[in-house]
């Protein structure tokens, strides 16, 4: 997947924004409902591009385990953040459904009236894609 393709398929996210809130840093930031869910320098490092999403810690160190192309992000110190190298072995399939997890777990962090609030934007928004995550009954 090149930087083109992820920028596309994060924008293709129900009520996603981007901005590039950092000055002086080349570096755009994909949210939903204002809460960050990937970011991603517009400029390869050593020519290679990445972008860090949001990660459940356990499904974070699978993905470490199984490809080279996923490392910690941009804060070392947590599993709630990794670094997918988007020209790796990391399939562009999955690094698809790496955005729509990233999505779903800042979701799943919001109080649930900002999920109902999220379900019924997207309901209003039928041209992107519908996310996996189901809000749990209020």
């Amino acid at each position: 997947m090149n930087i083109e393709e992820f920028r596309e398929h994060c924008l293709g996210i129900a009520g996603a924004t981007e901005s590039l809130p950092f000055l002086g840093h080349n570096v755009i930031v994909f949210k939903v409902m204002d809460k960050m869910f990937a970011m991603a320098p517009l400029e390869p490092k050593d020519g290679i591009y990445h972008a860090d999403l949001k990660c459940d810690p356990a499904y974070t160190a699978e993905l470490r385990e199984s490809y080279a192309g996923i490392s910690p992000g941009h804060v070392k110190t947590t599993m709630l953040w990794h670094r997918v190298v988007l020209d790796s072995d990391v399939p562009d399939v999955l690094i698809a459904e790496l955005i729509r997890h990233s999505v779903d777990e800042v979701l799943k962090a919001m109080p649930a009236s900002k999920r109902r609030e999220y379900e019924r934007a997207c309901a209003e928004d039928s041209h992107r894609s519908w996310l996996l995550y189901t809000s749990p009954n209020p």
